[in-house]
């Protein structure tokens, strides 16, 4: 009996050992969730770069022309190619200073109807809304709704100028102009539209002082004929 009790007071000895050797053992690791990976950042979309606008074989030989025998006398100059709804801009010694999209007259044709600069817009027939081919020796003159214009010519009322801003908005001005082929540009009663910011930035400080000469292509009547000077000009 003697023996099972000190038996029984040594178990007791230990046990709190035991317990305390359980307590001290490190807790397990808690498991680690996977974390979710962030999603990427899209890149942002790439603007489609904007249509490289170069001369036709009929605006390239204007322009050799006008480089080459000095016709614009001292003074800067541009080429309105009708055909491809074109604008190309040049300093006096002929360093090309922009190309951009036009919006000309409703109908084809290459001369002004006898009288047109007397009439209102509203009075002008369709036959008359047309853009004259020629060489013009275009300034800044009398204001147009309280904004002076480049007169190209003053005698047809042909005005080079941004997009008026009483224009309908059913005629989609603006939608024409930035469309990517000429087939929708003619709309204007015979007046040349040009982009604002081309016009502001470039077009009118470069013609204000002097002004400059204007050469625009025709649509119905052979190059040739609008411009004589051509034929004795030297194949290129």
């Amino acid at each position: 009996m003697k023996s099972l009790i000190l038996s029984l007071a040594g178990f007791a000895l230990l046990a709190p050992a035991v317990a305390d050797a359980r307590t001290a053992q490190p807790p397990k690791a808690a498991r680690k969730t996977p974390s979710k990976s962030k999603a990427k950042p899209k890149p942002a979309p790439v603007a489609a770069p904007e249509p490289v606008l170069t001369p036709s074989p009929e605006a390239q030989r204007v322009i050799a022309w006008v480089s080459g025998a000095h016709d614009n006398r001292g003074l800067p100059w541009a080429v309105v190619d009708k055909v491809n709804a074109t604008l190309f801009l040049f300093a006096p010694d002929g360093t090309q200073q922009a190309a951009v999209p036009v919006l000309i007259g409703i109908m084809p044709g290459d001369e002004a109807s006898p009288g047109v600069g007397t009439k209102t817009l509203a009075s002008l027939g369709p036959a008359e809304k047309t853009t004259p081919a020629g060489r013009y020796l275009a300034k800044f003159g009398l204001p147009v709704a309280g904004e002076r214009v480049l007169w190209v010519d003053y005698a047809t009322s042909v005005a080079l100028h941004p997009i008026p801003k009483d224009a309908g908005a059913r005629e989609k001005r603006r939608e024409r102009m930035l469309s990517p082929t000429p087939d929708d540009n003619r709309i204007t009663f015979g007046c040349i539209n040009v982009p604002q910011a081309f016009y502001t930035r470039q077009l009118r400080p470069t013609f204000r002082r002097k002004g400059g000469y204007v050469y625009i292509l025709p649509d119905t009547k052979p190059i040739d004929q609008v411009f004589p000077r051509l034929r004795t000009q030297a194949p290129g």
